[in-house]
């Protein structure tokens, strides 16, 4: 049986919700965008700290770079954040089916945690929206404050005149 401080604390903690969305969604997108760069420019020590970068159109790694640098920028910055991770999902998806997962099973035998859990992050994303702190957000609102309603921000039941 829930004490009944409980709900208090729930809803409390539910105030906070939105911003912490914005927070995962910002250290989830400068996490991927590292990667990214790491990849194809040498940052912060290269592939694996070796120093090296992934060669110039060579599958799938260069490819899963791009999605990396310019999908965790939009998604750090909070601008098409659905859709973008979106792709990075099904980026990190295909990295652990195709290259981690034939070799083992459980990711933590194939080194495959982190594609699985920015994955499983990014689709959390997908469902989530970007939370307030995103550049949508502050675009949404100079649009709707210049008489300009988006279709994806009118209410359900609502519609716009034309």
């Amino acid at each position: 049986m829930p004490s009944p401080n409980s709900s208090t604390l729930e809803a409390r903690l539910d105030t906070f919700r939105p911003y912490v969305v914005s927070l995962f969604r910002i250290v989830v997108g400068l996490l991927f965008f590292c990667h990214g760069a790491s990849s194809l420019f040498g940052w912060f020590g290269g592939l694996m700290g070796t120093g090296t970068t992934v060669d110039t159109g060579s599958w799938p790694g260069w490819y899963a770079a791009v999605i990396q640098l310019i999908g965790g920028g939009l998604v750090l910055l909070g601008v098409g954040t659905r859709s973008a991770a979106f792709i990075c999902s099904g980026s990190m998806a295909y990295a652990y089916f195709v290259e981690h997962q034939p070799e083992k099973l459980w990711p933590i035998q194939n080194g495959g945690e982190a594609s699985a859990m920015f994955c499983w992050a990014f689709l959390l994303l997908v469902f989530t929206g970007p939370g307030p702190w995103a550049l949508d957000r502050f675009f949404g609102a100079r649009a709707d404050a210049a008489g300009v309603t988006s279709p994806a921000r009118t209410p359900v039941g609502r519609t716009t005149s034309v």
